[in-house]
């Protein structure tokens, strides 16, 4: 009887473990999406305009800013590097407050800042099916995780 009461400890006890390493991972990646997501999904009030594209390193692109909404215009801007963006191109974009960075904004620019996510949502959809024992679980969130990023590779 001893036995059967301590495994079932043990099974719970894995289970919270994974449990908590899923929420983890969900909450690191919506924390690190939330990063450039929240300049998009609240954006009302933000400076909007244009970028394009003059420059980029292997981290940021560059170039002028064009407002649309009455704001300043400004020579140079910076933007996340992605492997959509290239010299010469043209995107909307909203002003980080404060600071010369921009986010591209759009649909495009969306799913790009929810890429975070869709990755957390890849690997906790493995933890779930194959550590939490939950198969369709599992396959729903790496689906979806998937899903979110073929849509933004397609998007941009």
């Amino acid at each position: 009887m001893k036995h059967s009461s301590s495994h079932r400890a043990l099974r719970y006890g894995r289970g919270a473990a994974l449990g908590c390493v899923v929420l983890v991972v969900l909450v690191a990646g919506v924390w690190s999406s939330w990063a450039s997501a929240q300049h998009i999904v609240l954006a009302k009030g933000r400076e909007h305009g244009t970028m394009t594209v003059t420059g980029c390193g292997s981290e940021v692109c560059t170039g002028p800013y064009a407002p649309s909404d009455g704001g300043a215009a400004r020579s140079r801007v910076s933007v996340a590097k992605s492997v959509a963006a290239k010299k010469g191109d043209r995107f909307p974009v909203v002003v980080k407050p404060d600071t010369f960075e921009v986010v591209r904004t759009g649909v495009p620019g969306f799913l790009h800042a929810w890429v975070p996510l869709g990755g957390a949502l890849v690997l906790a959809g493995l933890v779930i099916g194959g550590g939490l024992r939950l198969p369709r679980t599992g396959w729903g969130a790496g689906i979806a995780g998937g899903v979110l990023l073929v849509a933004t590779f397609f998007a941009l």
